[in-house]
């Protein structure tokens, strides 16, 4: 019943996608500077986003494109714009945010969406969903979605020990990499966006 091929196929790609290691500096530059316990609750509060929108991208998304009258390749121009902005504040040292909202917002975005939940992985989940045809190919592709996202908590999680090592020095040092990680990300998301666009035309 359990096909072993779609969870291992659809795992395989979201991690690609989502490249939990990857992640690793661009939550530590996010979420530094913010107690212990509070960092532990954001990695568990983008995880949870993360895993929202998929999920929510996986029963509806192409209904919801639709309505919207929104393309895959708008989507991921979108996304790519998004995090070149904050990409912008991680290599300018515009990190800060107001008081009331920094926590929340830095969970929510771009931590949660668009990095984890970007237009990849949302495009992925969406077509696995589709091709899923038998009872068991669904209980496949949803157990490895539920399991990338416990390997992108464990590894934002213990990636928190990395902070006591290297400091303040090395955080604003993990931040400038963030920003520059970041942006490069973003360009591509944008690329890839536009060329779509014009082999779509």
């Amino acid at each position: 019943m359990f096909d072993v091929a779609v969870f291992g196929s659809l795992f395989l790609t979201l991690f690609v996608i989502m490249d939990p290691p990857g992640i690793t500096p661009i939550f530590l530059a996010l979420t530094a500077g913010r107690p212990a316990k509070m960092q532990r609750r954001m990695a568990l509060q983008a995880v949870a986003v993360a895993f929202g929108v998929i999920a929510v991208f996986g029963v509806l998304g192409q209904q919801i494109l639709d309505y919207l009258h929104v393309s895959v390749p708008a989507l991921m121009i979108a996304g790519g714009l998004l995090l070149l902005l904050i990409a912008l504040d991680l290599l300018t040292g515009k990190t800060d945010e107001p008081t009331q909202t920094k926590d929340v917002n830095v969970a929510l975005v771009p931590l949660g969406m668009p990095l984890l939940a970007g237009p990849g992985a949302i495009v992925s989940v969406i077509l696995a969903v589709q091709h899923a045809d038998s009872v068991g190919s669904q209980i496949s592709v949803w157990s490895a979605i539920i399991a990338m996202h416990i390997v992108l908590w464990l590894t934002m999680r213990y990636s928190l020990l990395i902070i006591r090592v290297i400091k303040d020095g090395g955080v604003v040092l993990v931040t400038r990499l963030a920003g520059m990680m970041l942006s490069a990300i973003a360009v591509q998301q944008i690329i890839n966006g536009v060329t779509q666009v014009i082999q779509n035309s």
